[in-house]
């Protein structure tokens, strides 16, 4: 009984961590789709009214339309009077606008067009002994000192942030994976970031 009990759990368990991930994958991506068509439902209607199309064709054409105008502004950016145009827009209109930094910057490395904060894993001494914590290297300074963030477990998304000299951030060749997998744990697995520390 107990073995058929074991099998059925772990084939539901196993039929779980397949489809769900791809239930809420689809969720996003379905939550994704109707956020950008209602944020361009008045051009959407505005087809549809002129050209009395499906709205579903309405709205790839908007997306399209977007798109284009989109590349048309990253080409008129690199020229010399684009970015001119553009540093001065920024500098007098957008800078200004509350929360346009923060927007920005966040878009950026989504984009990939900056490191992201959480891509160098590092064991620090954050009491300056021979203490070392699991910690995330967010930013480098021009002195050479590190701003990084302790994460706690098993809930790594709380956590301080410490500002510590260089001599104190230990950078270790682990994924992000591989340490965000021993804080969920509470330090279960962490031999391998200790190993390449020693190394």
């Amino acid at each position: 009984m107990k073995r058929i009990k074991l099998f059925f759990t772990t084939m539901l368990l196993g039929g779980v961590t397949v489809i769900l991930p791809v239930a809420i994958l689809a969720a996003i991506f379905g939550w994704l789709f109707n956020f950008v068509t209602s944020l361009i439902q008045p051009l959407t209607n505005i087809i549809v009214g002129q050209a009395e199309v499906r709205e579903i064709i309405a709205d790839i054409a908007v997306i399209f339309i977007i798109v284009v105008v989109c590349f048309g502004v990253g080409v008129l950016v690199r020229t010399r009077f684009g970015k001119f145009m553009y540093a001065l827009i920024e500098d007098r209109l957008l800078k200004v606008a509350p929360g346009y930094n923060l927007i920005k910057e966040t878009i950026f490395q989504i984009l990939g067009g900056k490191k992201s904060p959480f891509s160098q894993v590092a064991l620090v001494q954050i009491f300056g002994n021979e203490t070392l914590v699991t910690a995330f290297v967010t930013d480098e300074h021009a002195d050479g000192s590190s701003s990084v963030f302790v994460p706690t477990g098993p809930n790594p998304t709380s956590g301080n942030i410490y500002h510590l000299k260089s001599e104190y951030v230990h950078k270790v060749d682990v994924s992000v994976e591989d340490a965000m997998r021993s804080i969920i744990s509470c330090g279960a697995g962490s031999s391998r970031l200790v190993a390449k520390y020693k190394q």
